[in-house]
């Protein structure tokens, strides 16, 4: 008998359902387009900054005319931005690095992918295709094909208990391999929807429960029916590193992207913090405009400027680290307690 039920089994197609976490919260840190991400934190930071500097005492206007404050704030941003442009070179050359090697190592790094993706094409029976999406769509409808021919191989004189659980199994891993196809279809790689796609899939739960149902109900099974479990598991064990697989050229491309990004933010935030140094004082902007004083907009504004570069790294980071959080473990481990 088995030790779960039937709620153990199923699993809810998407990942945002499983982790039982809010869609405005996913869709910020994995689903939205990063510069859309670094434009909303920078308007964020842009009101909070004039209604800080509005209500808070002493008035930004009074403390501009008594001390260096400007001075002080701008100053210290060419100093930062400078610091975080090296950085983002250092990054890419640690990026580039991993792409460059001796003629053995790239033979090797050539054998390798080669090697799985014949392996992938005897799994499929055909030849493997080379676009990502329709790639991992390819593993999910082999692994939907060996399901039903699994459950097809249990007649109705097999174990009942089996073929109940078989049947849910298969429901659900076919709902999942839909929801992902779907999602799939169309996906370009260099977007985030190949990879926000490919994590939909709750391979490693289902890898689990062949192996459990296989075991559990070994006396049942005949040579035929080990054989397809065995095939099942192995279909489902080939989408894990095809996934990081992906994953870690997502995160190569990512990362070449973000230092692109501040590396052009760069430029126009270091040209505001000298402009800010060199041309404006407590007496260039004295007037108001919608009951805020001009040189609190001003140094507002440009001060929000100055933190893009920062802001692009933080949007960025933020969807590379949950998914690395989320994909921790490669295999049957399951170590998010809401999917337990």
């Amino acid at each position: 008998m088995s030790d779960g039920n039937d709620g153990e089994i199923s699993t809810a197609n998407t990942m945002r359902e499983r982790a039982g976490e809010s869609r405005i919260k996913l869709w910020l840190v994995l689903g939205a387009r990063r510069l859309v991400v670094t434009g909303a934190i920078a308007v964020v930071f842009f009101v909070s900054f004039v209604v800080a500097g509005t209500v808070l005492y002493p008035p930004l206007k009074s403390e501009i005319a008594r001390t260096d404050t400007i001075e002080t704030m701008f100053s210290t941003m060419i100093g930062a931005n400078i610091t975080g442009t090296t950085l983002v070179v250092t990054i890419s050359q640690l990026v580039i690095s991993q792409e460059n090697g001796p003629l053995g190592d790239q033979r090797q790094r050539m054998s390798d992918a080669m090697d799985f993706r014949n392996f992938v094409g005897e799994l499929l029976g055909h030849t493997t295709p080379s676009d990502p999406s329709a790639f991992l769509k390819e593993i999910i409808s082999a692994t939907e094909s060996r399901a039903y021919e699994l459950r097809d191989s249990i007649g109705e004189d097999g174990n009942e208990e089996l073929r109940e659980e078989l049947d849910e199994f298969v429901d659900s891993l076919t709902g999942n391999a839909d929801t992902v196809k779907d999602q799939l279809d169309g996906a370009v790689f260099g977007t985030f929807d190949v990879l926000f796609a490919a994590l939909n899939f709750n391979y490693s739960w289902k890898i689990f429960h062949v192996e459990r149902m296989r075991d559990e109900y070994s006396d049942s099974l005949d040579d035929e029916q080990h054989r397809l479990f065995e095939e099942l598991k192995t279909s489902l064990s080939m989408f894990g590193p095809a996934r990081e697989h992906i994953k870690t050229l997502y995160f190569q491309w990512a990362l070449i992207d973000l230092s692109q990004l501040i590396l052009y933010a760069a430029i126009p935030a270091l040209f505001v913090a000298g402009a800010m140094l060199a041309f404006v004082g407590s007496g260039t902007f004295t007037g108001t405009t919608l009951g805020v004083t001009d040189i609190l907009w001003v140094v507002s504004g440009a001060f929000t400027v100055t933190l893009v570069p920062f802001m692009l790294l933080v949007s960025y980071i933020l969807r590379i680290a949950t998914v690395a959080k989320r994909t921790l473990a490669i295999g049957p481990l399951i170590l998010r307690d809401s999917q337990r």
